[in-house]
Protein backbone atom coordinates (compact mmCIF):
# COMPACT_ATOMS: atom_id res chain seq x y z
CA UNK A 1 0.00 0.00 0.00
CA UNK A 2 1.49 3.38 -1.11
CA UNK A 3 0.18 6.50 -1.11
CA UNK A 4 1.30 10.34 -2.07
CA UNK A 5 0.30 12.97 0.42
CA UNK A 6 -1.98 15.84 -1.34
CA UNK A 7 -0.96 19.92 -0.50
CA UNK A 8 -3.89 21.35 0.53
CA UNK A 9 -3.03 24.55 -1.01
CA UNK A 10 -2.33 23.71 -4.17
CA UNK A 11 -4.66 20.89 -4.33
CA UNK A 12 -7.02 21.61 -7.84
CA UNK A 13 -10.39 21.40 -5.46
CA UNK A 14 -8.77 23.07 -2.43
CA UNK A 15 -11.99 25.56 -2.04
CA UNK A 16 -14.28 22.45 -2.90
CA UNK A 17 -12.90 20.21 -0.31
CA UNK A 18 -12.76 22.83 2.58
CA UNK A 19 -16.52 23.79 2.30
CA UNK A 20 -17.49 20.05 2.30
CA UNK A 21 -14.85 18.93 4.93
CA UNK A 22 -15.96 21.64 7.26
CA UNK A 23 -19.22 23.84 6.58
CA UNK A 24 -21.19 21.00 5.22
CA UNK A 25 -19.76 17.37 5.52
CA UNK A 26 -21.86 15.36 3.20
CA UNK A 27 -21.87 12.41 0.17
CA UNK A 28 -23.49 12.57 -2.96
CA UNK A 29 -24.55 9.71 -5.26
CA UNK A 30 -26.45 8.88 -8.26
CA UNK A 31 -28.24 5.96 -9.87
CA UNK A 32 -27.81 5.47 -13.41
CA UNK A 33 -28.80 2.37 -15.53
CA UNK A 34 -25.76 1.22 -17.77
CA UNK A 35 -25.95 -0.96 -21.25
CA UNK A 36 -23.93 -3.88 -20.59
CA UNK A 37 -25.34 -5.83 -23.87
CA UNK A 38 -22.31 -6.65 -25.05
CA UNK A 39 -20.16 -7.57 -21.72
CA UNK A 40 -23.29 -10.17 -21.91
CA UNK A 41 -22.75 -11.54 -24.89
CA UNK A 42 -18.91 -11.53 -24.25
CA UNK A 43 -19.56 -13.84 -20.68
CA UNK A 44 -21.51 -15.75 -22.60
CA UNK A 45 -19.17 -16.53 -26.10
CA UNK A 46 -16.21 -16.58 -23.50
CA UNK A 47 -17.99 -18.99 -20.77
CA UNK A 48 -16.48 -16.53 -18.00
CA UNK A 49 -18.27 -14.64 -15.25
CA UNK A 50 -20.41 -11.68 -15.87
CA UNK A 51 -20.32 -10.49 -12.47
CA UNK A 52 -16.04 -11.00 -12.59
CA UNK A 53 -16.33 -9.22 -15.93
CA UNK A 54 -17.66 -5.63 -14.54
CA UNK A 55 -16.01 -6.07 -11.52
CA UNK A 56 -12.76 -5.61 -13.37
CA UNK A 57 -14.08 -2.99 -15.86
CA UNK A 58 -15.24 -0.91 -12.45
CA UNK A 59 -12.05 -1.62 -10.34
CA UNK A 60 -10.19 -0.17 -13.85
CA UNK A 61 -12.24 2.66 -13.94
CA UNK A 62 -11.49 3.40 -10.38
CA UNK A 63 -7.86 3.34 -10.56
CA UNK A 64 -7.86 5.47 -13.98
CA UNK A 65 -7.95 8.70 -11.76
CA UNK A 66 -6.72 10.17 -8.43
CA UNK A 67 -10.01 11.84 -7.37
CA UNK A 68 -11.36 7.96 -6.97
CA UNK A 69 -8.56 7.11 -5.01
CA UNK A 70 -8.19 9.57 -2.41
CA UNK A 71 -8.14 8.96 1.09
CA UNK A 72 -8.10 10.67 4.71
CA UNK A 73 -5.46 9.70 7.61
CA UNK A 74 -7.29 10.56 10.95
CA UNK A 75 -4.02 10.48 13.17
CA UNK A 76 -2.33 13.18 11.28
CA UNK A 77 -4.85 14.78 9.50
CA UNK A 78 -3.44 14.78 6.23
CA UNK A 79 -5.32 14.36 2.58
CA UNK A 80 -3.89 11.57 0.62
CA UNK A 81 -4.32 9.50 -2.74
CA UNK A 82 -3.46 5.93 -2.97
CA UNK A 83 -1.42 4.52 -5.64
CA UNK A 84 -4.48 2.04 -6.60
CA UNK A 85 -7.42 0.96 -4.43
CA UNK A 86 -8.87 -2.49 -4.46
CA UNK A 87 -12.86 -4.05 -4.23
CA UNK A 88 -14.28 -5.31 -1.49
CA UNK A 89 -16.84 -7.61 -2.88
CA UNK A 90 -19.33 -10.06 -1.09
CA UNK A 91 -20.50 -13.37 -0.95
CA UNK A 92 -23.94 -13.97 -0.02
CA UNK A 93 -24.69 -17.29 1.54
CA UNK A 94 -28.11 -18.74 0.88
CA UNK A 95 -28.38 -21.10 4.13
CA UNK A 96 -27.38 -18.01 7.01
CA UNK A 97 -29.04 -15.58 4.62
CA UNK A 98 -25.57 -13.08 5.31
CA UNK A 99 -22.58 -11.62 3.54
CA UNK A 100 -18.66 -12.40 3.71
CA UNK A 101 -16.92 -9.31 2.92
CA UNK A 102 -14.36 -10.44 0.28
CA UNK A 103 -10.80 -8.61 0.05
CA UNK A 104 -9.47 -8.90 -3.63
CA UNK A 105 -6.95 -7.11 -5.18
CA UNK A 106 -6.69 -5.49 -8.49
CA UNK A 107 -4.11 -6.23 -11.23
CA UNK A 108 -4.37 -4.37 -14.50
CA UNK A 109 -4.06 -7.93 -16.43
CA UNK A 110 -7.65 -8.75 -16.58
CA UNK A 111 -6.60 -12.94 -16.55
CA UNK A 112 -4.68 -12.27 -13.32
CA UNK A 113 -7.19 -10.09 -11.53
CA UNK A 114 -9.92 -13.18 -12.86
CA UNK A 115 -8.52 -15.95 -11.61
CA UNK A 116 -7.87 -14.01 -7.91
CA UNK A 117 -11.15 -12.98 -7.73
CA UNK A 118 -12.67 -16.15 -8.77
CA UNK A 119 -10.48 -17.85 -6.13
CA UNK A 120 -11.58 -15.46 -3.64
CA UNK A 121 -14.80 -16.24 -4.22
CA UNK A 122 -14.43 -19.71 -3.72
CA UNK A 123 -12.42 -19.69 -0.05
CA UNK A 124 -14.86 -17.02 1.30
CA UNK A 125 -18.06 -19.61 0.39
CA UNK A 126 -16.48 -21.68 2.81
CA UNK A 127 -16.65 -19.84 5.95
CA UNK A 128 -19.84 -17.74 6.92
CA UNK A 129 -17.64 -15.37 8.82
CA UNK A 130 -17.71 -11.64 7.99
CA UNK A 131 -14.42 -11.16 8.65
CA UNK A 132 -14.67 -7.39 7.77
CA UNK A 133 -11.39 -5.99 8.66
CA UNK A 134 -10.95 -1.98 7.46
CA UNK A 135 -8.36 -0.98 9.97
CA UNK A 136 -6.03 -3.36 7.30
CA UNK A 137 -7.49 -2.55 4.64
CA UNK A 138 -7.72 1.08 3.99
CA UNK A 139 -7.13 1.10 0.09
CA UNK A 140 -10.12 -0.99 -0.93
CA UNK A 141 -13.74 0.14 -1.59
CA UNK A 142 -17.04 -1.02 -1.48
CA UNK A 143 -18.05 -3.51 -4.49
CA UNK A 144 -21.33 -4.47 -3.93
CA UNK A 145 -24.06 -6.49 -5.96
CA UNK A 146 -27.33 -6.56 -4.91
CA UNK A 147 -28.77 -9.48 -7.24
CA UNK A 148 -32.76 -10.30 -5.99
CA UNK A 149 -33.67 -6.99 -7.67
CA UNK A 150 -33.43 -4.64 -10.70
CA UNK A 151 -33.67 -1.28 -8.86
CA UNK A 152 -33.93 2.45 -9.76
CA UNK A 153 -32.81 4.20 -7.23
CA UNK A 154 -30.72 3.80 -3.64
CA UNK A 155 -28.78 5.83 -1.03
CA UNK A 156 -26.38 4.73 1.40
CA UNK A 157 -26.19 7.16 4.63
CA UNK A 158 -22.74 7.90 7.19
CA UNK A 159 -22.76 9.71 10.13
CA UNK A 160 -22.37 13.66 8.98
CA UNK A 161 -18.90 14.41 9.63
CA UNK A 162 -17.10 10.97 9.00
CA UNK A 163 -14.53 11.82 6.53
CA UNK A 164 -15.15 8.29 4.47
CA UNK A 165 -13.74 8.86 1.02
CA UNK A 166 -13.52 5.47 -0.98
CA UNK A 167 -15.85 5.02 -3.68
CA UNK A 168 -19.03 3.10 -2.40
CA UNK A 169 -20.40 1.51 -5.51
CA UNK A 170 -23.55 -1.35 -5.96
CA UNK A 171 -25.31 -2.72 -8.76
CA UNK A 172 -28.19 -4.88 -9.44
CA UNK A 173 -29.88 -7.00 -11.49
CA UNK A 174 -29.91 -6.05 -15.14
CA UNK A 175 -33.24 -6.38 -17.02
CA UNK A 176 -34.18 -6.68 -21.20
CA UNK A 177 -35.62 -3.25 -22.27
CA UNK A 178 -35.94 -2.64 -26.13
CA UNK A 179 -33.74 -5.45 -26.76
CA UNK A 180 -30.69 -4.38 -24.71
CA UNK A 181 -30.00 -5.76 -21.16
CA UNK A 182 -29.72 -2.30 -18.79
CA UNK A 183 -28.04 -2.62 -15.21
CA UNK A 184 -28.50 -0.10 -12.22
CA UNK A 185 -25.47 1.10 -11.16
CA UNK A 186 -25.18 3.14 -7.93
CA UNK A 187 -21.75 5.09 -6.82
CA UNK A 188 -21.44 7.11 -3.79
CA UNK A 189 -18.68 9.49 -3.03
CA UNK A 190 -17.91 12.40 -0.21
CA UNK A 191 -18.58 15.64 -1.87
CA UNK A 192 -15.37 16.87 0.01
CA UNK A 193 -13.37 14.91 -3.48
CA UNK A 194 -15.73 14.71 -5.67
CA UNK A 195 -18.63 16.81 -7.02
CA UNK A 196 -21.86 15.80 -9.19
CA UNK A 197 -19.20 15.88 -12.85
CA UNK A 198 -16.80 13.19 -10.62
CA UNK A 199 -19.61 11.16 -9.87
CA UNK A 200 -21.25 11.10 -13.22
CA UNK A 201 -18.38 10.50 -14.77
CA UNK A 202 -17.87 7.32 -13.57
CA UNK A 203 -20.88 6.23 -15.37
CA UNK A 204 -19.40 7.55 -18.49
CA UNK A 205 -15.75 6.08 -17.99
CA UNK A 206 -17.49 2.22 -17.43
CA UNK A 207 -19.46 2.91 -20.83
CA UNK A 208 -16.10 3.31 -22.38
CA UNK A 209 -14.36 0.66 -20.73
CA UNK A 210 -17.45 -1.63 -21.42
CA UNK A 211 -17.27 -1.31 -24.86
CA UNK A 212 -13.46 -1.64 -24.91
CA UNK A 213 -13.53 -4.37 -23.31
CA UNK A 214 -16.31 -6.01 -24.90
CA UNK A 215 -14.80 -5.85 -28.39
Amino acid sequence: MNYKIIDRDTYYRKGVFRHFSEDCKCSTSMTARIDVTDLFEYSKKTKTKFYINFLYILSKVLNSREDYRMGYLWETDELICYDEINPIQYVFHEDTETCTPVYTKYFEDYEKFYANALNDIEKAKQTRDYGLDMANHPNWFDASYISWLSYDSLNIELPDGYLFFAPIVNWGRYRKENGRFLMPVTVRLNHAIADGYLVANVFRLLEQELKCFSS
